[in-house]
């Protein structure tokens, strides 16, 4: 019984720590509607090794190492969408949520949209990169 009990906080602090990493997560008609309309750009987060499982069609493909980093891709989007709302999505939603809390700190509009997975359930258009 105590190790149950045990194994139940252990998964709910896990939970709570994945929600606060993440954040709110924008559900993908929300997030399309908003790119439809112009107001925003979508921007995949994931390493440039996961693209060749897909990525969302018109996705910008900037990992969150550069954004971390160098920001040697980063920084001409950065400039050009300064004022557009960056809506980032990755595998899960745990490092497009990083990302968004970087840029809202840097003063930029962001949305976490969560993981890829949802894209595409949610029937989103999937292109994969050469």
């Amino acid at each position: 019984m105590k190790t149950a009990l045990v194994l139940a906080v252990v998964f709910a602090v896990l939970f709570l720590a994945q929600r606060l990493l993440a954040g709110d997560i924008l559900k993908p008609d929300e997030a399309a509607r908003r790119v439809a309309a112009g107001t925003t750009i979508l921007i995949d987060v994931r390493e440039p090794g996961e693209w060749r499982d897909g990525v969302v069609k018109g996705a910008l493909l900037l990992p969150l190492s550069d954004l971390r980093g160098a920001r040697t891709t980063w920084a001409p989007i950065l400039k050009s969408y300064q004022d557009k709302e960056l809506i980032l999505y990755c595998r899960s939603g745990n490092r497009s949520g990083i990302a968004a809390r970087l840029l809202s700190s840097d003063g930029f509009r962001t949305a976490n949209a969560g993981g890829f997975s949802s894209w595409k359930s949610a029937g989103q258009p999937v292109v994969y990169p050469p």
